[in-house]
């Protein structure tokens, strides 16, 4: 039993040893771990303060982003609607030409007229549909030199200098157009 009592007794002095140790090196590092605790408040502020910065920033940015998004937005709506505008003065304009085509040789079969209309829309339509400036222009002077031919064809017949009983210039740039399309293009 003294055996056993000296046992448990060194068991307690070992343990008050180790808890000794323990709290010795907690008083000699207590300054220590007080600084990395007060680092690490201040790092995790810094950090907070670091983040709150960008997001500011960030929301910054987005409002911008969202304020040029907008106001381009609304310069493609406004170049749309315009567009839309110009297309149908230009559909308008070829619906004139038609009647004044009409008007001009009332001998002319419906389809004549219908198709110097199909032939002038077709012109519009590949100028519009053009990607870059080149082919933009080079179509939109196809097509105002084909209704100049045909406001002229109509003049000249109105006025009664012109022999022929059809648009025969009109005519002969449709003819030219067909025989330098290929015929997949179509």
């Amino acid at each position: 039993m003294n055996h056993i009592k000296n046992w448990t007794f060194s068991l307690l002095k070992l343990l008050h040893a180790i808890k000794d140790e323990n709290l010795t090196w907690h008083q000699f590092n207590q300054e220590q771990q007080l600084q990395l605790k007060h680092e690490r408040i201040l790092a995790s502020k810094a950090l907070e303060a670091d983040l709150k910065k960008k997001s500011v920033e960030l929301e910054h940015d987005i409002d911008l982003i969202r304020t040029k998004n907008a106001a381009d937005l609304a310069m493609l709506k406004t170049k749309c609607n315009q567009d839309i505008k110009d297309y149908k003065q230009y559909l308008a304009s070829l619906d004139q030409l038609k009647k004044s085509i009409q008007v001009s040789y009332t001998h002319l079969p419906e389809a004549v007229a219908f198709t110097i209309h199909h032939h002038a829309k077709h012109l519009l339509n590949q100028m519009w549909d053009a990607k870059d400036f080149e082919h933009k222009m080079h179509h939109e002077m196809q097509l105002i030199n084909f209704m100049t031919t045909v406001h002229e064809d109509a003049r000249l017949n109105l006025e009664g200098t012109n022999t022929e009983k059809l648009p025969a210039r009109t005519l002969n740039l449709i003819q030219q157009k067909q025989d330098s399309t290929p015929i997949d293009s179509l």
